[in-house]
């Protein structure tokens, strides 16, 4: 077994220069199956994501705030997957699972950009549906293209300086050993565990940056949404309206039960069913939220259709029809 190294530092202190995960299981039987699930699904969410992108890129009927904040969504997804899949399958089938103590802290700041930008995305998104159904006769003025591009660059802007603050406190904290993450990839929690100084900070600035602005926006344009409709008299209208805000419910529900989850309780409490929870906002939201909107909506659904027939019907010219092309 390879030696760990230890490259000495002040006050007595040791640092490591490479982390052990110890991944889903160390169970050698389910090794193989668990290669051949998760590539499927890195598979489904590749294509589901990128169908999706081009679909609304391709549809002129598309080419609205919601769906290019939609589009945004997908490939803040398809990098957010991208930045576990690789390591995780990898996982599956070596012994030994080490990354450098470089490699650990750049997969950390790449996950921690991605994750703050779909929280502020999917925040943007209710605030968009906020406008269209309170102030529908405004909603043109209000979301013009300009403002949709500023709120979606300020997402990634406020993804990329939360990772940068999240990792620069982290990079601070000494790591004396042991070197074993009990994760399949760089965490936040499962690094502070490895420190020697009191992680108190780092947990409380995890917690107020990543979700606490975000879900506030969420549950205030809701509110206004909610009373809005109920002041409607039409049923129709109602059902319209929440109708266009069940996909969104429906994927921040699901994002953030497994965030809350994992971050609102102590990192003393901690078990191995975080890495089942991690799961599923790592890997399986980044797969489900093409379908989320796209089977709930009609609008991409008639989009779909339409794609399809037209290569269908394009498949069906007769061969009379098809220009010769000659050869000198």
């Amino acid at each position: 077994m390879k030696k760990i190294k230890y490259i000495p530092l002040l006050y007595n202190h040791t640092m490591v220069t490479h982390f052990i995960l110890l991944g889903l299981t160390s169970e050698p039987k389910l090794q193989i199956p668990l290669f051949f699930i998760f590539f499927t699904v890195s598979l489904i969410t590749l294509m589901g994501n990128l169908g999706l992108i081009t679909l609304i890129k391709t549809n002129p009927q598309l080419h609205t705030p919601m769906y290019f904040f939609l589009c945004n969504l997908s490939v803040v997804d398809l990098c957010y997957s991208s930045v576990f899949s690789p390591k995780l399958l990898v996982g599956f089938l070596v012994e030994k699972k080490t990354v450098s103590y470089s490699a650990c802290f750049v997969q950390h700041f790449f996950f921690l950009v991605f994750v703050t930008t779909e929280v502020l995305l999917l925040a943007v998104m209710a605030y968009d549906r906020y406008v269209a159904i309170c102030n529908p006769l405004l909603y043109v003025i209000s979301m013009p293209k300009r403002v949709c591009v500023q709120l979606v660059a300020g997402s990634y802007i406020g993804g990329i300086l939360n990772s940068s603050i999240q990792t620069c406190c982290l990079l601070l904290l000494p790591f004396c050993g042991p070197n074993v993450i009990n994760h399949y990839f760089c965490d936040t929690n499962p690094l502070l565990k490895l420190t020697c100084s009191d992680d108190h900070l780092n947990e409380l600035l995890l917690v107020t940056l990543n979700g606490t602005i975000s879900i506030v926006i969420i549950l205030l344009s809701y509110i206004c949404i909610v009373r809005t409709v109920l002041r409607t008299r039409s049923a129709r209208s109602r059902s319209r309206a929440f109708h266009t805000c069940t996909s969104h419910l429906t994927a921040v529900s699901l994002f953030y039960g497994t965030i809350f989850f994992m971050y609102l309780q102590p990192a003393s409490s901690h078990r191995s069913l975080d890495k089942v929870a991690s799961i599923f906002y790592t890997m399986v939201t980044p797969m489900l939220n093409p379908f989320i909107y796209s089977l709930r909506n009609k609008e991409v659904k008639g989009a779909l259709v339409k794609l399809l027939t037209l290569s269908l019907n394009s498949n069906k010219i007769p061969h009379c029809y098809l220009p010769r092309i000659y050869y000198s």
